[in-house]
């Protein structure tokens, strides 16, 4: 559940984004950019968290009315060497933290947090991870929240997607990148797995709403709509011209089991009433057209050099 400090929307000071460059991390600046709020990049050459200095660096980097936003990671965190890796990094910030409080503390977490079998998903939903990954952001959010001095929200996002992703999990991401090269779009069997998917650009609205409220608690950024694979695979395939070929596999090992997964999006329309999340359609056709103009303009500039 979400709880807002302030009713009515108030501006931090400044926002401090750790890990803003990354796919979420500069959505997120850009997004408190056009909003009008002052914010403060910080990337792995401005404080690296893995180092021995990474503490003081961003102590350095700190006043005591800032609000953080803290998504830096190494994701998805597939064994356990990357999620000790992780909790350090957060062991690190909360060593800043502890000598300068954020005024507000916004941690960027993961539906991986909840168990396969909890449908439908709701931020009362127990925090029973299946995963390394699922573990590493569940492990976060408790160090943030037992051990930090700030007033504490984790927004926990779904499945994501964008034009800027640097990943080809399994989705939107990697069946526009096999259409645009050319080739066939693979599905696993025949997609039947329903799931949701958020873009980026209203993960990052959320987390304005969330700071300009200094809210607390636990939110899903989730768009309540669940779409098999096969439904995406066409959706992305009708964006060419000529349209995609989408090819279903034989399946190589057992179905998932985390085969479907819904969420009761009911605490978010009570946060923030009048959101409204881009539908799935409406954003893979502007994520491809976002995709096919960087293209066009990376194009230029190689036949330019």
């Amino acid at each position: 559940m979400l709880t807002h400090t302030y009713d009515t929307p108030k501006a931090p000071e400044r926002v401090v984004v750790i890990g803003a460059n990354g796919f979420v991390g500069s959505t997120i600046v850009s997004e408190l950019t056009k909003a009008g709020i002052p914010v403060r990049g910080l990337t792995r050459k401005e404080v690296d968290l893995l180092s021995s200095e990474g503490a003081q660096r961003l102590l350095a980097e700190l006043k005591p009315t800032d609000a953080v936003v803290f998504v830096s990671a190494i994701a998805p965190a597939k064994n356990s060497d990357q999620m000790i890796a992780n909790l350090h990094m957060a062991q690190t910030a909360l060593r800043a933290f502890a000598a300068v409080p954020p005024a507000h503390l916004l941690y960027i977490s993961s539906d991986a947090v909840y168990a396969d079998d909890a449908n439908p998903v709701t931020e009362r939903s127990p925090l029973a991870p299946s995963t390394t990954h699922g573990m590493m952001h569940a492990a976060r959010e408790l160090m943030f929240k037992s051990d930090g001095k700030s007033p504490f929200v984790a927004l926990r996002p779904t499945l994501i997607y964008g034009a800027n992703d640097p990943h080809s999990g399994y989705g939107p991401n990697r069946f526009r990148r096999q259409a645009a090269s050319g080739e066939p779009i693979t599905l696993f069997g025949e997609g039947e797995e329903q799931r949701d998917h958020v873009a980026v650009e209203d993960v990052a609205r959320l987390a304005v709403r969330i700071l300009q409220h200094r809210s607390v608690g636990a939110l899903n950024a989730v768009t309540g709509v669940a779409t098999s694979f096969a439904d995406i695979a066409r959706l992305v395939a009708d964006n060419f011209d000529p349209a995609a070929v989408v090819k279903p596999l034989p399946r190589t090992q057992p179905r998932p089991h985390l085969l479907h997964r819904f969420f009761d999006i009911t605490e978010c329309y009570k946060a923030f009433a009048n959101f409204h999340f881009e539908r799935l359609a409406d954003g893979l056709a502007r994520v491809h057209r976002e995709a096919a103009a960087q293209a066009e303009g990376a194009g230029e500039l190689r036949r330019s050099a």
